[in-house]
């Protein structure tokens, strides 16, 4: 933690929110180890933000002073050819094109922009004409401050899986993004959803939800997990597998192995060799592969960051798999998901953070995320 300079309007189109609730993501625990050779000093982490509007630049219409907001994730324009083919994570304004990325990020380092993030007091929004969505003053902020990421994350992840009322789904990682997804499942009508994991306290708070959930220690190896699962859905697999893990999952070696071998390296060094070969660890994806029914459906919302590992290509031609992945497109989502913040809470937001924090206690809360002690499932900070 640090004291820095208040953030000010640069350009007509920047807002500044003051901070009330902003998230702590798995994705900040990619920087937080495997990605931290991207980080210099100074980054401000976070991108789950949710504040009141504190000043506007002249060419921000709709948005004024004291109007409570939700910041997406990704910086858009809102009318590139991206952006209107609903794609905002690719917006064209704002694509980070020395990097060879899409979209700046809030608080994600050099490869996406190097934007200070929302793990702060106070946030420049950049294209705020676009992007921030404004919510009703007087709910409490966990009603809404999901819309930032978690949300359409999961509900892109949903709807990429191409569910119909009465399909199987099968979700690895029960992480807020995969615990959510869950949740929008059922919610959408799917007959089966089986959630995978191996951390407790996540697959204690799924079952609650209705899902069946099955604990990765009590298997000896992927076909025998992926057997129960296929004894769940007929016999031949679920329809769609989400991949909600990404590269935090739990690998080879191998993988582990080249994870720690860049903590040792330069600087420099260690940030060429992350994104020419990669860390990840690819057991998630494979076993998504290995799983889902033939003809089906893999839609990864887990965050992957190099290219170590090669992909089953004969596998997934024969099974004829379709797969879909990528940033949540926040602004495509949220009509659909807006109308289900009421006061019934059909998603269940009101409860959905395991713990609550001051901004203060930011190191803690990272230690304890990562580590996944004292039941640490979801965190919000409150500057």
């Amino acid at each position: 933690m640090d004291t820095v300079p208040d953030p000010a309007i640069r350009e007509p189109t920047d807002a500044i929110v003051r901070i009330t609730s902003s998230g702590l993501c798995g994705s900040d625990l990619h920087l937080y180890e495997v990605l931290t050779p991207f980080m210099t000093e100074g980054d401000i982490l976070g991108h789950e933000p949710m504040g009141i509007v504190e000043e506007v630049g002249p060419a921000v219409a709709g948005l004024k002073a004291g109007d409570r907001v939700v910041v997406p994730f990704q910086i858009a324009c809102g009318t590139c050819f991206m952006c209107a083919a609903g794609l905002p994570t690719q917006c064209e304004t704002t694509q980070v094109k020395e990097e060879g990325m899409g979209a700046a990020l809030f608080g994600y380092t050099k490869l996406y922009g190097a934007v200070p993030g929302a793990q702060a007091e106070y946030l420049r929004v950049p294209q705020a004409q676009y992007g921030p969505i404004k919510v009703p003053q007087g709910p409490p902020g966990e009603r809404f401050v999901y819309l930032s990421d978690v949300l359409p994350t999961a509900w892109q992840a949903v709807r990429y899986a191409g569910l119909s009322e009465g399909s199987t789904l099968a979700v690895l990682g029960l992480g807020p993004i995969g615990r959510m997804s869950c949740r929008i499942a059922l919610h959408l009508g799917a007959a089966t959803v089986i959630g995978v994991d191996r951390v407790p306290e996540r697959l204690d708070g799924c079952r609650r939800d209705g899902v069946t959930v099955l604990d990765l220690e009590t298997f000896d190896g992927q076909s025998e997990l992926v057997d129960a699962v296929r004894d769940l859905t007929a016999g031949r697999g679920p329809d769609a597998v989400i991949d909600a893990v990404g590269t935090e999952a739990h690998g080879g070696h191998a993988g582990a192995l080249a994870q720690t071998a860049v903590g040792l390296l330069p600087h420099r060094w260690a940030a060429r060799l992350t994104q020419k070969a990669g860390v990840d660890r690819l057991s998630a994806l494979h076993l998504a592969i290995a799983m889902v029914r033939r003809g089906g459906t893999i839609s990864v919302s887990g965050v992957y960051g190099g290219m170590v590992d090669p992909l089953p290509m004969m596998t997934m031609f024969d099974k004829q798999l379709q797969l879909r992945m990528g940033q949540a497109n926040v602004r495509r989502w949220t009509d659909e998901i807006l109308p289900l913040l009421t006061d019934d809470d059909p998603l269940g937001v009101d409860t959905f953070a395991s713990h609550h924090m001051p901004l203060a206690d930011a190191p803690k809360a990272y230690e304890m995320f990562q580590k996944k002690t004292d039941g640490a499932t979801k965190i919000l900070f409150h500057p």
